[in-house]
């Protein structure tokens, strides 16, 4: 495979994902690949969806696909209610063609565990909050997996982790948004401390996990103009609390 760039948790941050494209593309990067929660968020999912559809990444859906086109709108959450509004029935039938996972060669690309879109997999949540997760943990998520590599998103953390079996996890972080709180199954906060975009170039087999600057207060203001104040300090500061 030719040297690619891997992007996931976009969240609709059109800002961010222009810079990482041009980084990645600066950096020799002629492939690249998508790995779910492309839109949602109280930015710009329309212009996103816009710009990323002509371009035909191998893209695979994450919970937030899945959100936006089912969830009933007595339940939806905010970020997803205010994507499915924003985004035309063409941009949401590209969103349900998506598949949940995607074999490419010797890896796999999935959102979160595989066949699970929601749970993390290198991390573990107990009441005293977020731990990386055993090495018995993951393997028990990835009963019946046995690509070389496995790549996922999800928990906007950007790590590499190589089993004691020899198999690699990687996780690029986020593109469009460096911190979140969340209270499933329990209330912990994930953040990353800064609000650079993320992601990982590929190639022959050595992974780098890269950051990039980009226009956040641009993106910041946005969500305060869409009354989301949270995702405003989220992006700012890549800090949850």
């Amino acid at each position: 495979m030719t040297r690619t760039a891997v992007l996931s948790d976009i969240h609709g941050n059109l800002s961010a994902l222009e810079a990482v494209i041009a980084d990645a593309e600066q950096r020799g990067c002629i492939e690249f690949v998508n790995l779910g929660d492309i839109l949602s968020g109280p930015l710009w999912p329309s212009e996103t969806a816009n710009l990323l559809m002509p371009l035909n990444w191998p893209t695979i859906a994450g919970n937030h696909e899945r959100q936006v086109l089912t969830d009933p709108d007595d339940r939806i959450g905010l970020s997803d209610k205010f994507t499915r509004s924003a985004c035309s029935s063409y941009q949401l039938a590209w969103l349900a063609a998506l598949p949940s996972e995607l074999a490419i060669g010797n890896f796999l690309c999935t959102h979160a565990r595989p066949g699970n879109d929601h749970e993390y997999l290198l991390e573990s949540v107990d009441p005293e909050g977020l731990r990386d997760a055993t090495d018995q943990e993951v393997k028990e998520r990835l009963k019946g997996v046995d690509h070389e590599l496995v790549l996922h998103g999800h928990s906007h953390l950007p790590k590499v982790r190589r089993l004691s079996d020899g198999r690699v996890l990687a996780n690029p972080g986020s593109v469009g948004l460096p911190a979140y709180d969340d209270n499933r199954p329990f209330e912990h906060v994930v953040e990353t401390g800064s609000p650079k975009a993320r992601y990982l170039i590929l190639d022959k087999g050595e992974i780098e996990l890269l950051s990039v600057d980009y226009d956040f207060e641009c993106a910041a203001r946005r969500a305060e103009s869409n009354g989301a104040n949270d995702w405003a300090g989220f992006l700012r500061t890549g800090k949850a609390r």
